[in-house]
C-alpha cells in the first residue's frame, strides 16, 4: 500500500494541513493539499499546497520568497489532518501570512470582538507583485 493511501482525502481529494513553526511551536497557517502536493512536499522537503481558489499546486513562497522548509510531516489519529513542522524562510521572523504577518492567526477574540494582536512585518504590496 502506498503511504498516501493512508490519508483520508475528502470528496474533492484534499486534506487540511496545519503549518507549525518547528522552533517556536507557533501555528503559522492552515491550507489544503492534494495527493500531488503531499507527495512533492515529502520529496522536496518544502511545503507545497493546493490552492482551491486557483485550482492548482501552490509552492509556498513561489511569489513572496517566504518558503517553508519541512522538517516533519505528521498525520493525525483519524488520518484526516496533516501537520507540517516547518522553518519559515524569507524574513526574520518568518512571514507565513499573505497579510505580511508572522502567522495567519493574528486576530484574537476578546470581549465580543476580534482584535489584531500581531504587527505587519512587511507591507504585502511590496511582497506580491
Amino acid at each position: 500500500m502506498n503511504w498516501l493511501d493512508n490519508v483520508k482525502w475528502d470528496a474533492q481529494g484534499l486534506v487540511p494541513v496545519i503549518a507549525q513553526e518547528v522552533a517556536t511551536g507557533d501555528v503559522l497557517m492552515f491550507a489544503w493539499m492534494n495527493r500531488e502536493a503531499l507527495q512533492q512536499t515529502a520529496e522536496l522537503g518544502r511545503a507545497v499546497y493546493f490552492s482551491r481558489s486557483r485550482g492548482k499546486l501552490w509552492f509556498k513562497g513561489e511569489e513572496s520568497g517566504h518558503v517553508q522548509t519541512v522538517h516533519d510531516i505528521r498525520l493525525d489519529c483519524d488520518n484526516d489532518v496533516i501537520l507540517l513542522k516547518v522553518t519559515q524562510q524569507g524574513h526574520e521572523p518568518g512571514i507565513a501570512c499573505h497579510t505580511g504577518r508572522h502567522s495567519c492567526f493574528f486576530q484574537r477574540y476578546d470581549n465580543g470582538a476580534w482584535h489584531v494582536v500581531e504587527p505587519v512585518l512587511k507591507d504585502p504590496e511590496t511582497i506580491y507583485r
